[in-house]
């Protein structure tokens, strides 16, 4: 004879028509769901979802919610750790594992978001995102001398990177969470200009990636006859183990931020490098400069010189031809006094006509 049916609790009725719900809503829509499917699937009549949530509107409203709370509770705990690069690597993992252990809750919200949720759209979510990110960037900005008033425009478009690129690997899913991870990271943080060519993630962070995966496999709907729990380790070994997860994570972030230093000096290093290399540029530069400035006024006064040369030149050649203009003209002279003489004339006539030299 077989064990008659367990009736549920309200809770755990709740429970199963939230998780049935929230599968029909992730197929369909909103507006594709109905109320009598919602029942029919969870074989119950439609009183008992009017009786738990007021109609489809009301259990949507909490699917929502509790998508919206699960994924910014992952973000927010990924933007507690110390260094900035850890920072965003493990908001890119939380969003990235949040879509592949959460599909449907991750397509309910970048669906179509129905305003019956009462809790905002995507986008309203991923402007909460985009406010945490933000205080994170003000501090990085006022560190690195840039202008803080620019955080929340740098949030919004760091923000929108991963979560745009979330959206593309709901449905190709490949490379990995962690590749697709590391690129995302690879170009915000070192921009196109840095690309790294086979970037990977720090290992800090595939620590807690995988902390998180183990707490994101979604409740199934309870069983109607429920086995006896399994043992669970007491609250004491769970701190301790706590504990000893946060202390490795943070001697990894330890680790991380002291490669982090590292190449730090290394770039400010080659900066200082490719610094001196301009100046000497700059000074071979201006020295060719100069010396080219040097070489035309060499040529200038060259110039200069050549030319008072000719002029000198043209003067002497003057000076000689006004000689001979006035020589041949007294010459001229001497000629026509002879022409001019009678024949019966003395020479100390002809001497007195004669013009002195």
């Amino acid at each position: 004879m077989s064990e008659p049916r367990r009736r549920m609790s309200g809770k755990e009725r709740r429970e199963q028509l939230i998780q049935i719900s929230r599968t029909l809503f992730a197929e369909k829509g909103f507006d594709g769901t109905s109320v009598e499917e919602i029942a029919a699937t969870a074989n119950v009549s439609k009183p008992v979802v009017y009786e738990h949530f007021g109609g489809k509107e009301g259990v949507y409203a909490v699917v929502v919610d509790r998508e919206m709370q699960k994924l910014l509770g992952m973000v927010t705990e990924a933007l507690s750790a110390s260094h900035a690069l850890i920072k965003l690597e493990r908001a890119a993992l939380a969003l990235l594992a949040y879509v592949e252990e959460n599909s449907e809750g991750f397509r309910i919200l970048v669906r179509d978001s129905h305003a019956a949720s009462g809790t905002g759209t995507f986008a309203s979510l991923i402007n909460d995102i985009a406010s945490q990110v933000e205080d994170v960037m003000v501090d990085q900005f006022a560190e690195r001398g840039y202008d803080p008033k620019l955080a929340p425009m740098y949030a919004q478009m760091l923000v929108g990177m991963v979560a745009l690129t979330g959206q593309w690997w709901l449905d190709v899913r490949r490379p990995s969470r962690e590749e697709v991870a590391a690129h995302l990271v690879n170009l915000a943080w070192n921009g196109l200009t840095g690309l790294a060519p086979t970037p990977r993630l720090t290992s800090s962070s595939h620590l807690l990636e995988q902390r998180q995966a183990a707490l994101l496999t979604p409740p199934s709907p309870p069983p109607s006859p429920a086995p006896a729990p399994a043992a669970r380790p007491t609250d004491k070994e769970a701190r301790e183990a706590e504990k000893a997860r946060e202390r490795e994570l943070k001697e990894q972030e330890k680790a991380r931020e002291r490669e982090l230093k590292e190449q730090e000096k290394i770039r400010e290093r080659e900066l200082k490098e490719q610094e001196k290399i301009r100046e000497r540029e700059r000074r071979e530069a201006e020295k060719l400069a100069r010396e080219q400035e040097k070489a035309r006024a060499r040529e200038q006064r060259e110039r200069e010189r050549l030319l008072k040369e000719q002029e000198r030149i043209r003067e002497r050649e003057l000076k000689e031809q006004e000689k001979i203009r006035a020589k041949e003209a007294r010459t001229a002279g001497r000629q026509a006094v002879q022409q001019a003489q009678p024949s019966g004339w003395s020479g100390e006539d002809r001497g007195k006509l004669e013009p002195s030299e």
